[in-house]
C-alpha cells in the first residue's frame, strides 16, 4: 500500500510540474497576442476611427500586411472590403467578423480557467494521500516512525502549496486577459457602429 501512495504522490507532483509548464506556453501565447494589441493597436484603432469619421472607409487593404498580428487592422480591411455590400449586409457580416474575433483572442484561455480552478484540488489530492501514507507509517512503524511520518506529512503539504502556486498566478493573469479581451472586443464594437455611421453619410 505504501508503494502505492507513493507511486500517486509522485503522479500528482509530474501533473502539476506539466500543469505549470502548460500554463506558462499559454501565457506568453496570448500575452504576446495582447502585447501586440496594446499601445500599437491602440494607435492603430484612433487612425481608423479617424478615417471613418472622415468618410474614408478604403485604404485599410495593407493594414493587415503592416500589422499581422492586428485584429483592429485585419477588422478595419474587412469592413473596407465589404463596404459596398450596403449597410444591412455590412451589418451582419461584421457581427460574423465580431465572432470570429473573439474566438481568436480566446484561444487557449480557457485552459488558463481550467488551471487556475482545478490546481488547487490537485493540490489537495496529494496532500490527502500524504496524510494517508504517513498514518499507515505511524500505523506501521509506531513511534519509532515518527520522522518518516513528519516527512510525509511535509510532503502532503508541500502539495497543496505547489497547486495554490500555481493556482494563484494563473488565476491573476486569467483575470488580466480577459480584462483586456473585453476592451479589444468593445474597440472592435465602436469600430464596427463608426462604419455603419460611415456608410450611412456616404449614401
Amino acid at each position: 500500500m505504501e508503494n502505492l501512495l507513493t507511486l500517486g504522490e509522485h503522479v500528482i507532483f509530474s501533473i502539476m510540474g506539466l500543469a505549470s509548464v502548460l500554463a506558462l506556453a499559454v501565457v506568453i501565447d496570448r500575452g504576446l497576442i495582447f502585447r501586440h494589441n496594446g499601445m500599437i493597436g491602440e494607435k492603430i484603432f484612433s487612425e481608423i476611427i479617424s478615417k471613418f469619421r472622415q468618410g474614408d472607409l478604403s485604404g485599410f487593404g495593407r493594414y493587415p500586411e503592416q500589422y499581422p498580428e492586428s485584429v483592429y487592422a485585419r477588422f478595419a480591411s474587412f469592413i473596407a472590403e465589404h463596404a459596398s455590400s450596403g449597410e444591412a449586409a455590412l451589418s451582419h457580416m461584421m457581427e460574423g467578423k465580431l465572432i470570429e474575433e473573439r474566438m481568436f483572442l480566446e484561444k487557449r484561455i480557457v485552459i488558463l480557467s481550467s488551471l487556475g480552478n482545478n490546481a488547487p484540488f490537485i493540490g489537495l489530492l496529494g496532500t490527502v494521500l500524504g496524510i494517508i501514507k504517513a498514518f499507515y507509517n505511524l500505523g506501521t512503524l509506531g513511534n519509532t516512525g515518527a520522522e518518516v511520518v513528519m516527512r510525509s506529512i511535509s510532503t502532503a503539504l508541500l502539495a497543496t502549496a505547489c497547486g495554490l502556486l500555481i493556482a494563484i498566478p494563473v488565476v491573476m493573469l486569467n483575470n488580466y486577459f480577459s480584462r483586456r479581451l473585453k476592451g479589444i472586443m468593445m474597440s472592435l464594437e465602436i469600430m464596427a457602429k463608426e462604419a455603419l455611421a460611415c456608410v450611412t453619410r456616404n449614401k
